[in-house]
């Protein structure tokens, strides 16, 4: 796997750029905005989405789909509601049996589909893995510290994937668990919503520890569900993910959460940002595929209501403050 091409010229696509040429591969990036494709090849640069970081000049940008897909693996980081749309589009031009590492992270709307879902509808031939975990695209691409999930049904092509991606400072560790590191990934960021909420409001470090906790419960019910394995939630892609992303305003959507719990409007929020918060989508669909699955998932209910059904702050806390006291278990 010596060339890896990208798909998404966003802040995650971008900063996995960095690692690639650090890992010593030949990476070419596909970006949907010209003017991100001339910063990149231009200026070493992409200031839209991954501002004050200078990139490796041998990253390679290109507007056309088919440029990118010429490769020894391809890793998907375009938002998680656009990636039907893209693999529909990818798939006349992929090679068979190309490895597709998807780095989306959510669920889609209306179908409630895992992202491994979405893709193996659209290109039935590509042998899948999935990267997720606690990361910060800007502290990726600056090359600090940072340690990831890499699942893979097979193996074997998990193991290719890590000699091809892992350095030093960036460390996959390999799972089987395609499904349980998917689930991590996509529920944190509403979990973070609802942190971002919680400080917003003023309730304190106390709330959030509890948010934390209670949402870490909600992750393990819905991977169990779906026929993933509660250790994995208890991982990087679960726990590890969680923890960051409820943790700082480096956090779209704890970010996001925040300005809410402050009284901002979400249309608002969302029109002065480029950058997508994937738990905005992500709740509505969560709370449908869990609705289908006949899960519990308090937490993520009440976001969804804040989020797309009007329902006051102020009232969806008082909800689950209401709520019957029970057994602490992890999937209770």
């Amino acid at each position: 796997m010596q060339r890896i091409g990208l798909i998404g010229g966003g802040a995650w696509g971008t900063a996995l750029a960095q690692v690639l040429r650090r890992a010593g591969r030949d990476v070419v990036i596909w970006a949907r905005e010209a003017d991100v494709v001339d910063a990149i090849n231009r200026s070493h640069a992409n200031p839209l989405f991954l501002p004050g970081v200078a990139l490796d000049p041998g990253i390679v940008a290109t507007a056309e789909l088919g440029a990118a897909t010429q490769a020894d693996g391809l890793l998907l980081t375009v938002p998680a509601q656009f990636l039907r749309d893209i693999c529909t589009a990818l798939a006349p031009l992929l090679p068979a049996h190309i490895p597709v590492v998807i780095c989306t992270k959510g669920i889609e709307e209306g179908s409630g589909a895992l992202m491994s879902e979405v893709v193996a509808s659209c290109l039935p031939q590509a042998a899948l893995a999935v990267l997720s975990g606690p990361t910060f695209a800007g502290e990726v691409a600056r090359g600090l510290p940072t340690a990831v999930t890499l699942a893979a049904a097979d193996a074997a092509l998990g193991q290719r994937l890590i000699a091809a991606l892992g350095t030093r400072e960036f460390r996959p560790y390999l799972s089987d668990d395609v499904t349980g590191a998917q689930v991590g990934g996509a529920v944190k960021n509403i979990m973070a919503i609802a942190c971002g909420i919680v400080m917003g409001r003023g309730m304190g470090d106390n709330a959030r520890a509890a948010l934390i906790t209670r949402g870490l419960a909600e992750m393990v019910r819905l991977a169990l569900a779906k026929g993933g394995r509660a250790e994995t939630l208890m991982g990087l892609s679960g726990l590890g993910d969680l923890t960051l992303t409820c943790s700082s305003t480096q956090s779209r959507n704890h970010a996001l959460g925040l300005a809410l719990g402050r009284g901002m409007d979400l249309a608002q929020f969302l029109a002065a940002r480029r950058s997508v918060a994937e738990g905005v989508s992500s709740s509505a669909a969560a709370a449908t595929l869990a609705r289908r699955l006949q899960i519990d998932m308090p937490i993520v209910f009440a976001i969804d209501a804040i989020l797309h059904h009007g329902a006051e702050i102020d009232r969806v806390i008082e909800g689950l403050l209401a709520r019957p006291f029970k057994a602490e278990a992890p999937s209770a």
